[in-house]
């Protein structure tokens, strides 16, 4: 079967540990995320979304800039 992904909402650390029982009562295998959800305002949304449709030649990769950096500053 596949994976279904479930965020849940706990107010206290005794009501993580009743979804882990409930879980383990009815044999259900279960992962506990450790990412934290974050959001974007409305203002970095849209900068994302703009970023989006650009032309690719004008971005260097994160890796060709660490090596220009290295080789500039002789890091």
């Amino acid at each position: 079967m596949t994976p279904l992904n479930i965020t849940i909402h706990p107010q206290d650390d005794a009501q993580i540990e009743a979804v882990k029982a409930f879980m383990k009562a009815l044999k259900i295998k279960f992962e506990i995320s450790k990412d934290k959800p974050f959001s974007l305002t409305g203002e970095q949304q849209k900068q994302l979304d703009d970023q989006v449709g650009l032309d690719k030649k004008h971005y260097t990769d994160a890796e060709t800039v660490y090596g220009d950096l290295k080789n500039k500053y002789g890091l």
